[in-house]
């Protein structure tokens, strides 16, 4: 039993979450994801570099998950769950969807980057203000993520 115990805190500990979680739906998608705050970092470019990719949220990488077959950016999707990580640019962002789970970060993204199944690029757009705490939305015909001054729109049809 102790043993046990033991094996389930340093796996635990080994990944805590920094950051709130939520999930997020509408009729056909939703989205878990962390919630990191800007803190009055400049984040596209800067704690987020520019061309390199990121799991579009903090602690495990987002999930998105789609119940019906439809399409994401565009670009056909089966109905399933995918991680989802971007690649932000300062004009446009590089949308991915992957078959491999429960990932911590894109640390192995490298690894397991052959597990895409979809990739769409989607223009970049100033947002009204700054959005604090990383925010994404789902709504019939859009998923849409919005952090600091910056913000992209998937559209997505079901």
């Amino acid at each position: 039993m102790v043993a046990v115990m033991g094996l389930v805190v340093s796996a635990c500990s080994a990944q805590d979450r920094k950051s709130p979680h939520e999930t997020v739906s509408s009729d056909h998608v939703s989205v878990t994801y962390g919630r990191p705050y800007a803190k009055g970092r400049d984040v596209f470019g800067g704690l987020e570099k520019y061309g390199k990719v990121w799991r579009c949220g903090a602690d495990e990488a987002t999930e998105i998950t789609f119940n019906k077959d439809g399409t994401f950016g565009d670009k056909p999707v089966k109905a399933g769950t995918y991680t989802l990580f971007v690649i932000p640019q300062e004009k446009e962002w590089t949308i991915i969807l992957n078959s491999e789970l429960k990932q911590w970060g894109a640390y192995n993204y490298e690894k397991i980057k052959d597990k895409n199944v979809l990739e769409t690029k989607v223009p970049s757009m100033a947002t009204a203000g700054k959005v604090e705490q990383l925010t994404i939305t789902t709504s019939n015909d859009a998923v849409t993520i919005a952090w600091d001054d910056t913000m992209v729109k998937v559209p997505v049809k079901m």
